[in-house]
């Protein structure tokens, strides 16, 4: 588990909503407030966010995107190969961070063991405040008629309120 940021993706009545803290902290202290830990790849086709270091984010999402390019957008090719890159390679293997990467149909999780998860419903989060949030989200989705946009930003307000490393400066972005 990550320390530092809380990743969320909810997907209900055709749109995938991904959405992030911006929170930075370097053991016990807040270094920064406003971090875009959510991004558009891919000719802002393809949502990735992240947890974990963000050098290692940004290789990633460089590589991930380099996959897109080479297999014409195809997100589960794409993804399938870079985890098998991340298995493989020694440098990669030594990277620390998972990624949510959706493209607006697929949703996957990419953990730093090189796995691929695919939710069996449409709802998953990362990082130390994912837990709180993605409990949050299953409630909300399962038990009420909000939207997935507001179900993600309810449910990043519960976990900002319950994880200590996590801040309500969100970063939102919809397909």
């Amino acid at each position: 588990m990550f320390k530092g940021t809380t990743i969320l993706f909810v997907k209900k009545d055709g749109k995938s909503v991904v959405i992030g803290d911006g929170q930075v902290s370097l053991g016990n202290t807040v270094i920064k407030h406003g971090a875009r830990k959510v991004r558009r790849i891919f000719h802002k086709k393809v949502i990735v966010g992240f947890a974990g270091a963000t050098a290692d984010a940004f290789t990633l999402f460089t590589r991930l995107e380099s996959k897109l390019e080479q297999f014409s957008g195809n997100l589960e090719r794409s993804v399938i190969e870079l985890a098998k890159d991340w298995r493989t390679d020694k440098y990669l293997r030594r990277l620390e961070a998972m990624m949510i990467v959706t493209d607006g149909e697929s949703i996957y999780l990419l953990s730093g063991a090189g796995d691929i998860i695919e939710p069996d419903i449409p709802v998953i989060a990362i990082g130390s405040g994912g837990p709180y949030a993605y409990s949050a989200a299953r409630a909300l989705y399962e038990n009420t008629d909000l939207n997935a946009e507001e179900i993600a930003r309810k449910s990043m307000e519960i976990a900002s309120d319950v994880c200590i490393y996590t801040n309500k400066n969100f970063t939102l972005e919809i397909l």
